[in-house]
Formats: C-alpha cells, sequence, structure tokens
C-alpha cells in the first residue's frame, strides 16, 4: 500500500506544477486581450468589468508600503484610497503593457501561476509578472500591476 500512496503523492504534485509556469489559460488570455483593448480605446466601463480594484488597491499599497520601507519610513495610515485609485489606470495598463512588448502577443508573454492566477511579463519563460489576473466568480480579471517608478523622496528640510 506504501508504494501506491508514493506515486499518488508524486503524480499529484506533479499535476500541481505542470499548472506553475505553463501556458496561460485561454480565459486569463482573453481576459488580458479585452482589458488592453478597453485601456487602448478609452473604454471605462470595459476597464472597471476587467479588473478587481479592491484586490489591485491592496497591491499597489503592499508595493508602496515596501519602497517606504525599503528607505527606511513607515507611513502612518497609509495611502488614501484616492491616490491609489489614480494608479490604477488605462494608461497604467498601457503602459505596463508596451514595457512587455506584449501588444500583439499575449499568450507568447503569458503564463500559467497554479489554476487560478495568469502573469503577463516579458516573456512566458520568466522575469517579473508586470499584470497578474486571477480567475474568481466573475471570470478572469486584473488582480495584480507593477507600480512603476516607485520612489521616495524627502522634503527638504526649512531653515
Amino acid at each position: 500500500m506504501q508504494p501506491i500512496r508514493s506515486i499518488s503523492l508524486v503524480l499529484a504534485g506533479g499535476l500541481l506544477l505542470a499548472g506553475c509556469g505553463g501556458t496561460a489559460p485561454s480565459g486569463a488570455v482573453a481576459a488580458a486581450d479585452r482589458l488592453l483593448d478597453a485601456a487602448r480605446d478609452g473604454d471605462r466601463a470595459a476597464f472597471e468589468a476587467g479588473i478587481d480594484r479592491t484586490a489591485l488597491r491592496e497591491d499597489v499599497r503592499r508595493q508602496l508600503v515596501a519602497a517606504a520601507r525599503a528607505s527606511a519610513l513607515e507611513v502612518d495610515g497609509g495611502t488614501s484610497e484616492f491616490a491609489l485609485d489614480s494608479m490604477i489606470s488605462p494608461q497604467a495598463v498601457r503602459r505596463v503593457a508596451a514595457e512587455a512588448h506584449a501588444e500583439t502577443d499575449l499568450r507568447g508573454h503569458m503564463r500559467a501561476l497554479g489554476s487560478t492566477r495568469a502573469c503577463l511579463g516579458e516573456s512566458q519563460v520568466g522575469g517579473d509578472c508586470l499584470l497578474t489576473f486571477g480567475r474568481g466568480d466573475g471570470g478572469w480579471r486584473l488582480v495584480g500591476l507593477r507600480a512603476r517608478d516607485l520612489g521616495v523622496e524627502m522634503a527638504a528640510s526649512r531653515p
């Protein structure tokens, strides 16, 4: 009985790993395509339908806190919703997609991250995730966005 259990565990682990880093599910690629079209065309309603704003706020907030801490700063009260929303925009998505050189070949730039997440990166085989899509009850939507040019500048002290 023990060898069969070991084989089952190895097969189950192999199936789980097969979903990581492989080709992104077609639903994720279609969601990315719709989102990029909406961002390019300035279709705000389609853009909002393709994102999970709550998840994106948390993702961008996490990145901002990490950038501040890297500069030995703590931000009391955190970042405002207004500031976060200004970073989650069609323009930001267009900039990130252009950085990935993914305007024409999404499938070649997307990879699976398990069964419920997919990543748009610089290539299918590796690199950082620039846009992350998650599958939920409403289908595939953008849940992660690499915030660009995060820097912390200190105001000069007044004499």
